[in-house]
């Protein structure tokens, strides 16, 4: 009887006699594995799992010294943001002639305003109405088709106009700054023998209203700034918005409240979000404060101990409170840290993502006394902010990965049927935020070893020790796809540009560990195994090279496909293989240092990137923009 053996199989045993034979030095090896696992996440993988040199990465200059010695690959950069500045809305296409400039819209049917308007468009020479370029136009390009007011009737504003004017005066309660949609409102009546100049006042109130009104509708679709303008971290495809399209249903409802309310995104951690931010501006600044470097263990003293308690109080929810109310009640004043608070400290830790431990430390006091309500409400206004350029209706079933949390969730039917810890990229090669659909799930993966990490990381011992992948269980292939030994390259001729491609076969020291769930994108980053398990009892992961490393890559594995881990497992019995998942699964690679759970409770995480403050910076370049705007 033959005995069939899986190649596969057989491979992590064969790397790992390979590297006995060879005599590699364990330590060394190791170490340089823990200092690549994670993978490299700058530049989308191959389907052949040899990547070539990205093309979005510039090499910095190569050294003098022969071969581009000290060539490096950068990652992505944050940019200095400029918003685009506002244009004068040039009105001489609609009062050049009485009649429409373009061919009137088919569905538009003139009303009996209509011949006032055209007898107010005069009114609008001499006028400076600042607004976007793409808003300008849209402005134009409408009245030319549809020359009647939408938000005049006879001679004053009507009641479109009073609900449109509520709405952006709301503009605050959805983190948006009110004085951006601002519009002066004609006072109510016309003295008799001033009817021009009524018209003349009506008419330019009807374009900044539209004007402010469209900038409202956009800003609400899609947020105020473009996202990618501040980062190569940042990916989000556009939003598009039909502004003309905006003002013909605007002219044709009387349900103004409802549609421009309708532009926001329409998902409950949105809403969740709002509350929060209402709760907090109502709310008084918390006038208890800890010692931000508190560090004390079971059994210790320490007067700053009930004010903790009293905070921990403050938000238990229905569940915490069942559990643990009576124990804090009973203890609310004691310096001394009673083992009977062992049990609540550890719930608030894992609660927050930490590994609960018990020890209360500068990261537990940070976690609930160390955001200021001021501080709070700038990453919910942030975070209001960054959900607008996702898609309104997130989906379900979805992944969602919170890159500040560490965490990554399986969510459907409104129920998060998992969530695992994850470890995400260092601030030196961080993970993008982004969102794709999830495709496939390897198992035993190879690694296709990133230009970045083959130039920056390995190239410099490569250059002294040739032979290295040969014998640490890597492939290299050249051009032409034919495996080569890897001590027959002359690696001190290359910088940059390594004209070879590396990947690590599936085994026990693989980067990937046994598995990884693939969102083919761009950036090169899925989620995967790690055979660094230690890395998920800290608290901060920020660790990796930039993919996301799971927990419990299983579980995740098992969820995306629709199955059990039984199955799972038993697919990593037989080898490296690969499986489509069939289901539409979007993943969200986010980053939202405010984030509510699907109770609706909002949690606040470190900014372990500095983000929010670039997006702040933003912001206020986007303000600075339209402040003089009238």
């Amino acid at each position: 009887m033959k005995l069939l053996v899986n190649k596969a199989t057989v491979l992590p045993f064969a790397v790992a006699a390979a590297m006995l034979a060879f005599g590699t030095p364990q330590v060394e090896a190791q170490g340089f594995f823990d200092m690549l696992f994670g993978g490299g996440v700058k530049h989308a993988p191959p389907k052949d799992n040899f990547p070539p040199p990205p093309s979005k990465y510039k090499p910095k200059a190569p050294a003098a010294s022969g071969g581009g010695g000290g060539a490096q690959i950068s990652s992505p950069s944050y940019y200095t943001y400029k918003s685009d500045p506002l244009v004068r809305v040039d009105f001489s296409a609609l009062s050049a002639a009485p009649e429409p400039a373009t061919p009137q819209d088919a569905a538009f049917e003139p009303t009996a305003t209509g011949a006032a308007f055209r007898e107010a468009i005069a009114g609008l020479d001499g006028y400076d109405l600042y607004a976007e370029k793409d808003i300008a136009k849209a402005l134009i390009a409408y009245y030319s088709a549809n020359p009647d007011f939408i938000w005049v009737t006879g001679t004053s504003p009507n009641s479109r106009a009073e609900d449109a004017v509520r709405v952006l005066g709301e503009a605050a309660s959805y983190g948006l700054t009110p004085a951006d949609y601002t519009v002066e409102v004609p006072a109510a009546g016309v003295s008799a023998g001033n009817a021009d100049e009524r018209l003349k006042e009506l008419v330019r109130f009807e374009m900044a209203m539209s004007a402010r009104v469209l900038r409202y509708a956009r800003d609400a679709q899609s947020g105020r700034v473009d996202p990618n303008r501040i980062t190569g971290y940042y990916d989000f495809p556009p939003k598009p918005l039909d502004m003309e399209g905006v003002l013909k249903t605007l002219a044709h409802t009387q349900q103004v409240r409802t549609y421009l309310e309708s532009r926001h995104p329409q998902n409950s951690e949105y809403q969740a979000l709002r509350v929060e931010l209402e709760s907090l501006q109502a709310s008084a600044e918390d006038e208890i404060v800890v010692d931000p470097n508190l560090l004390l263990k079971p059994g210790q003293t320490s007067p700053e101990l009930p004010k903790l308690l009293t905070r921990i109080a403050r938000s238990l929810d229905d569940e915490m409170g069942g559990a643990y109310g009576e124990v804090l009640a009973k203890l609310a004043t004691s310096e001394v840290y009673d083992p009977e608070l062992v049990p609540v400290i550890k719930a608030v830790q894992k609660r927050a993502g930490m590994k609960g431990d018990g020890v209360i430390g500068p990261r537990t006091v940070a976690s609930l006394a160390g955001t200021s309500k001021a501080d709070k409400i700038q990453k919910v206004r942030v975070a209001l902010e960054e959900l607008r350029w996702l898609p309104s209706d997130l989906g379900s079933p979805r992944v969602f990965i919170n890159q500040p949390a560490f965490t990554a969730s399986y969510i459907d039917d409104g129920e998060e049927k998992l969530k695992t810890r994850a470890v995400v990229g260092r601030p030196t090669n961080q993970t993008a935020f982004f969102y794709d659909q999830i495709e496939q799930v390897d198992f035993h993966p190879y690694w296709g070893v990133p230009q970045s990490i083959l130039v920056n990381e390995m190239l410099p011992r490569l250059r002294r020790d040739p032979g290295y992948l040969d014998r640490a269980g890597y492939e290299v292939v050249n051009a032409r796809g034919k495996r080569i030994p890897s001590s027959s390259v002359n690696w001190g001729a290359y910088g940059a540009k390594i004209p070879y491609g590396v990947r690590q076969l599936p085994s026990e020291a693989n980067a990937l560990g046994e598995l990884k769930i693939l969102f083919p994108n761009k950036h090169a980053i899925y989620m995967h195994d790690t055979p660094q398990k230690s890395f998920f009892q800290r608290d901060m992961r920020a660790l990796s090279h930039g993919c996301v490393r799971l927990q419990d890559p299983r579980g995740m594995a098992a969820a995306v496909l629709g199955t059990s881990v039984d199955y799972i497992e038993d697919r990593l019995k037989h080898g490296h293989s690969t499986e489509d998942v069939t289901r539409k699964i979007p993943v969200y690679v986010a980053y939202f240092t405010a984030w509510p759970d699907l109770s609706g409770t909002v949690e606040y995480f470190n900014d372990v990137y500095g983000r929010d403050t670039r997006l702040q910076q933003a912001l206020d370049s986007t303000e600075a923009v339209r402040s003089p705007a009238s």
